[in-house]
Formats: structure tokens, sequence, C-alpha cells
């Protein structure tokens, strides 16, 4: 059996998924979520193998939601809207269905995913690049959706006084707490606002606005002292991306 959760917010596409997948007796509806909170936590704890995700909820977006998980299922995204990068949905999801959709075309869905079944790790790539395409389009980020324990929470970009590799994550300091966040300085810095942010080093961006003091350190380098007691060192391409963005 193929395992699938619904994650939609209208009712009637709900049931028209499901309508169709009556056809297919190999598929299993084993959850329907009404938004991303739900979907992540169903996700989490039953494991699906398929999903079909409304692009656009409220609160949660269906791409804020595939950001929390770690290990996604295949992805058949449903939308209404067809300005969120169809082309990029035709060549980096499994398939994505705009709605109205047809049972003819639901079939043909159905068919990607049984051929993508075998062969998820390339689907997984697929789908990064197809996030990445969506945040682009979208003209970067706003906000940032983490992880605290078994809830999530929705940071505004004003609230983050400055990012910091850790490994394979990046670590979130806020005005509150410091969250992780399994993603890279790179995918921050394509996406955040350059208006309010800068990468000083490798593993630092800094939220300009809180910037309490700048200090030499070496010849070349610098030493940023932030909200909250946060000290960072600039690298000496840093410190000369600084110097140009804060006119010094």
């Amino acid at each position: 059996m193929i395992r699938c959760i619904i994650i939609e917010d209208e009712e009637p596409a709900q049931k028209l998924i499901a309508e169709y997948l009556k056809a297919y007796p190999d598929f299993e509806i084993i959850a329907v979520c009404n938004n991303g909170f739900d979907g992540y936590r169903e996700i989490t704890n039953l494991n699906p193998d398929v999903i079909f995700l409304d692009v656009q909820m409220p609160k949660l977006t269906g791409i804020e939601m595939l950001e929390l998980v770690e290990n996604p299922p295949l992805v058949v995204f449903t939308t209404a809207y067809e300005h969120y990068a169809i082309k990029a949905f035709e060549y980096s999801a499994t398939d994505y269905l705009l709605k109205p959709f047809t049972q003819v075309r639901f079939n043909e869905a159905i068919e990607k995913i049984r051929k993508a079944y075998n062969n998820r790790h390339e689907e997984i790539n697929r789908l990064n690049s197809l996030i990445d395409e969506i945040r682009r389009e979208r003209g970067g980020i706003d906000r940032v959706v983490v992880k605290s324990g078994n809830k999530i929470k929705i940071l505004s970009l004003d609230d983050i006084i400055c990012f910091e590799s850790a490994d394979d994550y990046v670590l979130i300091h806020s005005t509150g707490e410091q969250y992780l966040k399994q993603t890279t300085m790179r995918e921050f810095e394509a996406h955040l606002p350059d208006s309010k942010f800068l990468r000083v080093h490798r593993s630092c961006i800094v939220n300009l606005s809180y910037i309490e003091l700048i200090e030499p350190y070496t010849k070349d380098t610098h030493i940023i002292k932030l909200a909250k007691g946060i000290e960072v060192k600039t690298s000496k391409s840093g410190s000369q991306s600084l110097r140009k963005k804060l006119k010094i």
C-alpha cells in the first residue's frame, strides 16, 4: 500500500482528492489535515509515502511546512495559483495539480507517484530545488519557521538578531530564544533581504539593526557587538562589506 496524507485547507478539495483515490485500491489515506501545523504533526507521526499538499494555506504555508520535515515523503502540490512557479513544479516536484483538476489529470499524477516511489533520493533533491525556486519567485522570505520541542514557532525577521553556522544546521539567535534549523547559511543569504541582513563571515549573518558596537580586531577585521551580548568576528571581506553597507 502507498500511504497518503491530504493536507488541504479547503474541504471540497479534500473530498475531491479522496474521491479520485477510490479508483486506486493500492493507495490508502491515513490522515486528512486542514492546515500545515497538523500536516507536520501527522507526517512526523505517521511517516507517509506521499502527501497531497496545498501550497497556499493560512498561518503556515505548504512550503514552510516542508522546511520542517527532515525526511520528506513524495509531494504532489495542489494549488489554485498559477503564478506559483508552474514550470518549476513540472521539473522539480513529483507533480502539481492546478485547481480545479479532473480525474484524468489526477490519474497522471498517480502514475508519476508510482514512477517516483522507488527513487526517493532524487525526488528529495528535486523538492529542495522547488522550494528554492518558489522562494525566489516570492522575492525572498519575510519570516522563519522553526521547531521548538514539539511546537512550531514563526519568527519575524525583525526579531532575529543573527544566524550562525552550526555544522548541518543554522543557529538562529532571536530576541527571545535560540533555535536550530536544518538548512544552510547559503539558503538564508540567498533569500534574506539585503537591506536588513549582511553576511559578515562565512559562519555568520547579522541583522544590521541589532548592531550596538563595531570594534577593530585585526588590521582588516572587526568584532561586532550585537544585542543580548552576542559578539561575532568579521572576515576580511565581511569587514569590507560592512563598511560599504554602513558607509563607514
